[in-house]
């Protein structure tokens, strides 16, 4: 598996190398490999997406939604784009979609490869049944193999079994694949504790799609979130599609599944043109209207200062954020702990 690495902020280093590695990619003597099939621009001369310079044998589309707004003008070009590369897989390959998306159904309608889908729906080729979800993970079998991952939420059951089906079309037996699901130590910054302090834990979470903050979310709460206990969410509108109002309802419902929300400031307001500004009181107040207690701070010295004088024993709080946030998870165990500058607002 090949994962990007790199970004603007030196922080940035760890995120996406899978636990069971030392780094972001890993060659072996196998005959094959995978890699993520990234849609954002080749590069400043080349405006195609980096996925249309491969040429894959296997294709997993997980869902397709509106994202990168600075390179995309709507859905429908990046649609396209994903059209394109289903151009290029040979018809001894194969293409494996969520059966449970809309847009990725409709982007594979005509592809020339063969179309497996996956998911919960009962109109999947490869279905997703008897999901147990524990306190060590979630358990769910598909073609009548039983597997366990040592994660939560819906959508890493889904990256699950599109990884158990393309191991499989690559000819991995399935004891193999589910002592490699049950052995996984997760990615850098996927729902990551950071650590706990009296009582409190700090979770970082790269999420910064409304879908993504939804989904995690919801299986944070599952997993951390016991009787008596809250979630906090700190978010940082940071890339390029968040800074923008495209996401604002959609931001409101996905963080409004937190009992509090510290929101900081967009990240250069100024390079978005004013009129397609994420409009943030207006997002404060329909976060407000779902009855949750949110609050924005102009830096991370009081969005930590404002975090820790709203936890108690029992609460979680996660952050939310594409980029490095000036260490703001080791300045909140700091400050829980009483060691950083922190103080009650």
């Amino acid at each position: 598996m090949v994962a990007t690495r790199g970004g603007q902020e030196s922080e940035l280093f760890d995120w996406g190398v899978p636990r069971n590695f030392d780094g972001g990619a890993r060659f072996t003597e196998s005959e094959c490999f995978a890699l993520e099939g990234d849609e954002y621009d080749t590069a400043f001369f080349d405006k195609r997406s980096k996925f249309l310079h491969y040429l894959p044998e296997a294709v997993v589309i997980n869902n397709i939604e509106f994202d990168h707004a600075d390179i995309f003008e709507n859905l429908e070009a990046i649609k396209k784009s994903f059209r394109l590369l289903l151009r290029v897989v040979p018809s001894n390959g194969i293409i494996f979609v969520n059966g449970d998306d809309a847009n990725g159904l409709e982007v594979v309608k005509d592809a020339p490869a063969p179309v497996l889908a996956v998911g919960f729906g009962p109109g999947n080729d490869r279905r997703i049944t008897e999901v147990v979800y524990g306190e060590d993970g979630t358990a769910f079998t598909l073609d009548g193999a039983r597997y366990h991952l040592p994660m939560h939420g819906e959508y890493n059951v889904r990256n699950a079994a599109m990884a158990i089906c393309a191991a499989g079309f690559a000819g991995v037996e399935v004891g193999s694949m589910a002592r490699a699901l049950r052995d996984f130590g997760g990615v850098a910054r996927r729902q990551e504790v950071r650590g706990e302090v009296n009582g409190v834990k700090v979770i970082d979470d790269f999420g910064h799609h409304p879908t993504a903050i939804r989904e995690t979310t919801e299986a944070l709460r599952r997993r951390y979130v016991g009787a008596g206990g809250r979630l906090l969410s700190i978010f940082e509108p940071r890339s390029n599609t968040t800074r923008r109002k495209v996401f604002q309802e959609e931001l409101a419902q996905a963080l409004g599944g937190s009992d509090l929300v510290v929101l900081a400031p967009v990240a250069d307001m100024h390079k978005i043109p004013e009129g397609d500004r994420l409009d943030v009181a207006q997002l404060m107040g329909a976060i407000g209207a779902m009855g949750r207690e949110v609050f924005l701070e102009p830096d991370v010295a009081q969005i930590v200062a404002r975090a820790v004088s709203l936890v108690k024993p029992g609460d979680s709080i996660v952050v939310f954020s594409n980029g490095g946030f000036g260490s703001i998870h080791e300045k909140l165990l700091g400050a829980l702990a009483g060691v950083g500058a922190a103080t009650s607002i």
